[in-house]
């Protein structure tokens, strides 16, 4: 794989000489994922970077200079910068993601004057405080030109490496106080891999970020799948498939293996959620865990309460029936709701939660006709009784007093 640009070009990069490339630069990918060259732009000291890096997300970009006695000097910009909104570009020397992030942040504050410091990421419920990092920064400053903040900074690289995980993220500043950022997508996907000496990045870093987000949709595809639809049609199956004689006892079959494969799959995304539960210390979302541990409890409930169910002619029996009906639509009630409120968390592109909306009210259109004609049949075969009990009193005889004719 090429380099984007030699670190080791001596000759300063005049502007002007490659202004006329500005187009297809813009348009070369790195290693062939997401992140691409940024056109070329003049900071306010008139510095030159050997490399510049278009990031994939939060409108960033990222300048550096390697040398070889291993420091780097980089220029971390993002642009579209308003006031009272902090920024940060770190570096994960041992890990992914945010937890171990070694982070240079710039604080606007509501005058326009920039406040840039270091400070050691140890928990997803950080506040960005000061700290030193665990490499050297002999020098750093940050300035806000035209709507461009940009943070400058000199790195000692530990133990000679170049090859890290960055993290970049942009936040609001609420009364001087640094609060959290979004958890918009492209907030989540700030992750990379950056190699100072080849001028190679790769989106996502080594893993970390991309196993999460790989295991948060997979929590939400199976939720869905089980609680968001394979339960509602498990309960449809019992209500309309047994007002046909034909169905007799095809519709408990149908019921219980659709219920209990939705349990299962259930139990599947149960045990995700709590696994990104554990890994996100500081984020909380109670509402949405909450109704989940109510559904896993409930629908446990149901799978026993099979196991207990009464004979027909049981004089318990119909108890049973009212907590087992009553239980199940609960257990829809909130598993829609809880799968509407983990698509505004995971927050995926607009067409998914669209694509759920369509397939609760095809549900909904379906329940309608099918209850329709339950009790079209219901009333059929009630009136049929009707004929059929008045027909064979007639021939018994029976002149309407008690006498035979």
């Amino acid at each position: 794989m090429l380099p984007l640009i030699q670190s080791d070009i001596k000759l300063p990069l005049i502007h002007s000489d490659i202004r006329a490339t500005n187009d297809f630069i813009k348009r070369q990918p790195l290693n062939g994922l997401r992140g691409y060259q940024t056109a070329p732009y003049t900071f306010s000291t008139n510095q030159i970077y050997a490399t510049c890096v278009s990031l994939p997300v939060l409108n960033s970009h990222l300048h550096w200079n390697y040398h070889s006695n291993g420091t780097v000097d980089v220029a971390f910009r993002h642009t579209g910068s308003t006031t009272s909104q902090w920024v940060a570009w770190a570096l994960n020397v041992n890990g992914s993601g945010m937890i171990g992030a070694q982070a240079i942040v710039a604080v606007t504050s509501p005058s326009g004057a920039v406040r840039v410091y270091t400070s050691d990421v140890n928990s997803y419920g950080t506040g960005l405080e000061e700290s030193s990092l665990s490499f050297d920064v002999p020098r750093m400053r940050a300035e806000r030109v035209n709507g461009d903040l940009v943070v400058y900074a000199s790195l000692v690289l530990p133990n000679g490496r170049t090859r890290f995980n960055h993290v970049w993220q942009v936040g609001p500043v609420n009364n001087g106080v640094l609060s959290m950022h979004s958890m918009s997508p492209d907030n989540r996907n700030s992750v990379g891999e950056v190699d100072f000496i080849t001028g190679q990045m790769r989106a996502g870093g080594r893993g970390g970020g991309v196993s999460r987000q790989r295991r948060r949709n997979a929590h939400g595809v199976l939720n869905v799948v089980s609680w968001g639809v394979l339960m509602p049609m498990g309960a449809m199956s019992a209500r309309y498939l047994k007002a046909f004689n034909v169905a007799n006892p095809a519709w408990f079959y149908i019921h219980a293996a659709t219920q209990t494969s939705a349990y299962i799959v259930g139990v599947g995304g149960w045990a995700t959620g709590l696994k990104l539960g554990s890994e996100s210390t500081g984020i909380k979302h109670n509402a949405h865990r909450n109704i989940g541990i109510i559904l896993f409890a409930l629908g446990t409930l149901q799978v026993f309460a099979l196991l207990l169910r009464p004979k027909p002619d049981h004089k318990y029996r119909s108890y049973w029936n009212i907590y087992h009906r009553s239980i199940g639509y609960c257990v829809i009630i909130l598993s829609i709701v809880n799968v509407y409120r983990g698509l505004d968390i995971l927050d995926p592109e607009k067409k998914w939660k669209n694509a759920y909306t369509g397939i609760i009210m095809s549900l909904g259109v379906i329940t309608c006709l099918c209850e329709a004609l339950k009790w079209f049949i219901v009333v059929k075969r009630k009136k049929e009784e009707k004929r059929r009990h008045a027909g064979t009193n007639g021939s018994n005889g029976d002149n309407g007093y008690g006498q035979s004719v």
